[in-house]
């Protein structure tokens, strides 16, 4: 424990305390899992079961779309459930889920409805674990340390989706994308047995009082909380349209960099190394940012850093030099990008009350995740359309609207985190 400037006892910070190492070493677990079934069934599909290009496509469909489908729902469960208990459900069904394809292997069973059930099985699981897991974060730290905690947990977790890429493409060269399926179960172990050194928290109850409401209540009351507030409601706006612009972006922005700038694998891999690497140092510098610039001015410049990114990649063309360009320009982007959505989250914990937390973070999630599938369908038909350019520049535009939205916003002048949220256990376990 520690003493604060007004000479009372509060938690010590969140890489000491025992229940929040506990925790973050869970969400890597998870995250790195997640990461080794996003390489390992596609590669399951084409090597063993010859899939043609429409079924890899509708593999990946099925992994995302329960974003769109299930993260409303999942933030009013995870706000009437406890979340420890959540968390250690997801995680073991996770694991059954992924035992599934190696059995199947195992008995000459495996095919590609089953391939798909275990998709659509994982994205859902996924969904609802994370809507208890991100939104624990108030309940396992005191309020002063929610920043910290959700910069380590940010960090943790980006780590732990680059090494499980690695790991998976290691495992698959050594062992069969089948096999690889296997760590990735012992991955969602290791999660559920982290979730239960998590203290009992009971769900928050609602300060109205009253019954329970139904779920389309529950998602109502969520919706109705961040569009009333002054805000939330202009952050939601601009995730709208994030979330659109960046489906356009995502979709073709490793083909373009392979044709068009020419990097090949190995400058891909350079760009994207460069990008995880930009992204950890800016989840860590984020408390220290939002101190320096204010929260509000640190959400625009993160907004403001992709089209910047994207007008940069329509510039490019062939040549190492480019590439190395490139890499340098992801790591600065992501580093923004990361400080402001690490931010972001703090701030919409700050000013949530404890028994909203899932569902205003689902609602987050639902608007941007959610809409990704459908942009990147639109994507696909403006470049068969036109050209892949087109799309690349679409993306880059729609990227200036969510900076406009937060300007013309209170957020512009948010220069300090509200002192007075509704979230946190102030009295959090501490080392």
């Amino acid at each position: 424990m520690t003493t604060s400037v007004t000479g009372t006892a509060r938690p010590a910070p969140p890489g000491q305390d025992r229940v929040f190492l506990a925790y973050c070493t869970g969400q890597a677990a998870s995250w790195a899992g997640s990461a080794v079934h996003a390489v390992a069934l596609p590669v399951v599909a084409v090597v063993e079961l010859a899939a043609t290009p429409g079924q890899v496509a509708v593999l990946a469909a099925l992994v995302t779309m329960p974003a769109f489908l299930f993260s409303l729902p999942a933030g009013a469960i995870a706000d009437d459930r406890p979340k420890r208990t959540i968390m250690i459900a997801t995680d073991l069904a996770s694991a059954a889920t992924v035992t599934a394809v190696p059995l199947c292997w195992a008995f000459g069973a495996l095919t590609m409805p089953v391939l798909y059930a275990v998709a659509l099985l994982l994205g859902a699981l996924t969904v609802f674990h994370q809507a208890a897991a991100l939104a624990a974060v108030p309940e396992l730290v005191s309020l002063e340390r929610v920043p910290e905690a959700n910069a380590r947990l940010v960090a943790a977790t980006s780590v732990a989706d680059t090494a499980g890429t690695v790991a998976a493409t290691a495992l698959i060269a050594l062992a069969g994308a089948v096999r690889a399926l296997v760590a990735d179960a012992v991955s969602y172990l290791v999660s559920a047995w982290c979730a239960t050194r998590l203290p009992r928290t009971p769900p928050a109850a609602d300060p109205a009082s009253g019954p329970r409401p139904g779920m389309v209540a529950s998602i109502r009351g969520g919706i109705a909380f961040v569009m009333a507030h002054p805000l939330l409601r202009p952050q939601m706006h601009a995730l709208v349209v994030y979330g659109i612009a960046e489906g356009f972006v995502a979709t073709f922005w490793a083909y373009w960099l392979l044709t068009h700038v020419e990097t090949g694998s190995t400058g891909l891999g350079l760009i994207m190394g460069a990008a995880g690497a930009g992204g950890l140092a800016g989840a860590l510098a984020a408390p220290r940012l939002a101190d320096r610039w204010g929260p509000g001015p640190l959400l625009i410049a993160g907004h403001l850093a992709y089209p910047l990114g994207g007008l940069l990649l329509l510039a490019a063309g062939p040549g190492t030099g480019w590439t190395g360009i490139l890499a340098a320009a992801a790591a600065v982007q992501m580093a923004i990008a990361f400080a402001a959505g690490t931010t972001q989250r703090t701030l919409r914990q700050h000013l949530t009350p404890p028994h909203l937390q899932s569902r205003t973070q689902q609602v987050s999630m639902w608007v941007t995740s959610g809409t990704r599938p459908f942009a990147a369908l639109a994507a696909g038909a403006l470049a068969s359309a036109t050209d892949v350019r087109t799309a690349l520049t679409a993306g880059a535009v729609l990227h200036v609207i969510p900076a406009g939205i937060l300007l013309a916003s209170p957020l512009r002048g948010l220069a300090v985190m509200p002192e007075t949220p509704g979230s946190g256990r102030h009295g959090a376990p501490g080392g």
